[in-house]
C-alpha cells in the first residue's frame, strides 16, 4: 500500500486563492505526501515486490526451476517423493507449481520444529532439493503486512496508511481539474519542476483505479485488525489428527484425487494439507470468483475413500466473501501472471508517486529559496538541494519513521540469523 501525492494540474502553477476550498485539499495531498512519506514508500515498495516475490525465489533459488516436460507426476508421486527424500519430516502441505517453470513446493516440520521448503519437479515426480523457510516471499510478505511487528501491532500501523490512501485519492480529483484528459499528456521537459509535475500526474491519473482498490482493500485489512474480521471458515473433520508422522500411500492418495474430480468436476486442485496415512485436506479453485483456495476445500478419509466434509466458497456469507476477496484483489492472485505482473507495474507506479510527490515539494521550496536571493540581489545564491529541502520539510515526522524503519532492519537481521 502507498500513499500518491497528485501534484497541482499543469494550468495551475499556484493553488487559487479565491478557491479556499480547493487549496485547503491542496495542503491536506501536500502534507500527507510529505510528512507519511518514508514510511508510504516503504510499504508501497514492498508491497509491489511481494507481487513478484515467488518469481524472485525462483531467480534466487535453483531448487525451485525446472524444465517444462510432457508428462506431469500425480499428486502422489510427488507427494511419496517428498516423504522418501526426508523421512524424519513432516509433510505439512503440499502446494501445485506456481507457473510451468516451477516446481512443486512442500512444507516440512522438522523434528526440532522449524519448517523448510522441499521443492519436487512436477513433471517426472523427483525432489529436486529444499531451501529455507525464510525466503523472498516470506520476508516481503511479513515486512508489507505488519513489518515483522507483533500482528496486532504491525497489522493495524500498516494498514491505517489506508486513509491517507483514501484522503489523498480524493483530493487529487480536486486538485487536479479535467484530470481525465491527462491520460496522454506528454511531460514537458522545459523546467525541473514542470517536467516532474507533469510525471507526477501522468503516474497519477493511469494510477487512480488501483489507488482505489489498494485503499478499500487496505481499509478492510484495518478492520479486521481491530475485530471486524469474518471469522475462520468452517473447519472439515478429519478422522485423525492434522500432522501425524506417517507417510501417506500415493496410490489412495491418487485415488482421493480421482474420486474428488467425479464428486466435483469444477474443482482445480491446487494444494495437500493435513496429509498423513489416514486422511488429507484437498484445496483449489472451482465456481467460486475472487476467494483464496481454502475457500473450497474437501476433507478426505484415504482408508474409508470416502469424504469427510466439504466447503464451497459460493456457500460463504457476504462477510466472508469480503474477507476472501481481499487478498486476491490486493496482490492480484486472481488472474495467472499476467496479472500479477499488471500488479505490479501499477505498484511501481504508487512508489513513483511517492517519490515524485516528495521531489515536486524540494523543488517548490528551492524555487521558492531561488526567487527571494534574487530579490535581495544574490542571485549567484543557490539553495540546497531538492532532497535536502524535503528532507527538511518532514520535520518531527522523519524522527518517527526512521527509528521504525530501523527496528525493522533489527528484526529482519534477527529473523535472518534464526533462519
Amino acid at each position: 500500500m502507498s500513499t500518491p501525492t497528485l501534484a497541482r494540474p499543469r494550468t495551475v502553477t499556484a493553488p487559487a486563492t479565491g478557491g479556499g476550498g480547493r487549496r485547503l485539499w491542496f495542503d491536506l495531498h501536500s502534507w500527507i505526501g510529505l510528512k507519511l512519506s518514508l514510511f508510504m514508500t516503504f510499504v508501497c515498495l514492498t508491497g509491489t515486490l511481494a507481487t513478484v516475490s515467488q518469481e524472485i525465489d525462483w531467480l534466487v533459488f535453483p531448487e525451485a526451476r525446472v524444465v517444462p516436460g510432457a508428462q506431469h507426476a500425480s499428486w502422489g508421486d510427488m507427494t511419496a517423493a517428498v516423504q522418501r527424500a526426508y523421512p524424519d519430516w513432516t509433510l505439512e502441505s503440499l502446494s501445485a507449481p506456481h507457473a510451468s517453470r516451477f516446481a512443486a513446493r512442500a512444507v516440512m516440520r522438522l523434528p526440532e520444529g522449524g519448517r523448510r521448503f522441499v521443492w519436487v519437479d512436477p513433471y517426472n515426480g523427483r525432489v529436486t532439493g529444499d531451501t529455507t523457510w525464510f525466503n523472498a516471499q516470506r520476508i516481503l510478505r511479513n515486512t508489507h503486512r505488519h513489518l515483522m511487528l507483533p500482528l496486532k501491532i504491525g497489522v493495524p500501523l500498516v494498514s491505517a496508511l489506508s486513509l491517507p490512501l483514501l484522503l489523498t485519492l480524493v483530493s487529487s480529483l480536486y486538485i487536479y481539474k479535467r484530470w481525465w484528459r491527462g491520460f496522454f499528456s506528454r511531460p514537458r521537459a522545459d523546467r525541473p519542476r514542470r517536467l516532474w509535475g507533469d510525471v507526477h500526474r501522468l503516474a497519477g491519473v493511469w494510477s487512480l483505479w488501483f489507488i482505489a482498490l489498494i485503499a478499500l482493500t487496505g481499509g478492510w485489512y484495518l478492520v479486521e485488525s481491530l475485530g471486524g474480521g469474518a471469522g475462520p471458515a468452517a473447519d472439515i473433520a478429519l478422522p485423525t489428527p492434522a500432522v501425524v508422522t506417517a507417510p501417506a500411500d500415493a496410490a489412495a492418495i491418487d485415488q482421493a484425487v480421482a474420486d474428488i474430480a467425479q464428486r466435483w468436476p469444477q474443482l482445480r486442485i491446487r494444494g495437500l494439507h493435513d496429509v498423513s496415512a489416514r486422511s488429507l485436506l484437498l484445496d483449489g479453485q472451482a465456481q467460486a470468483w475472487l476467494v483464496r483456495d481454502r475457500a473450497n476445500a474437501v476433507g478426505y478419509d484415504l482408508q474409508a475413500r470416502g469424504v469427510t466434509g466439504q466447503r464451497d466458497g459460493r456457500d460463504m456469507g457476504i462477510h466472508q466473501r469480503i474477507a476472501e476477496m481481499a487478498d486476491p484483489l490486493h496482490f492480484g492472485t486472481f488472474g495467472g501472471w499476467p496479472v500479477r505482473w499488471l500488479w505490479c507495474v501499477a505498484g511501481a507506479l504508487l512508489t513513483t508517486l511517492c517519490a515524485t510527490g516528495v521531489h515536486l515539494y524540494g523543488l517548490r521550496v528551492t524555487d521558492a529559496l531561488r526567487s527571494a536571493a534574487r530579490r535581495r540581489g544574490g542571485a549567484d545564491a543557490l539553495p540546497g538541494n531538492t532532497w535536502r529541502q524535503a528532507w527538511t520539510g518532514m520535520a518531527r515526522w522523519r524522527w518517527i519513521w526512521v527509528p521504525l524503519l530501523c527496528v525493522w532492519v533489527w528484526l529482519l537481521l534477527a529473523a535472518l540469523r534464526a533462519a
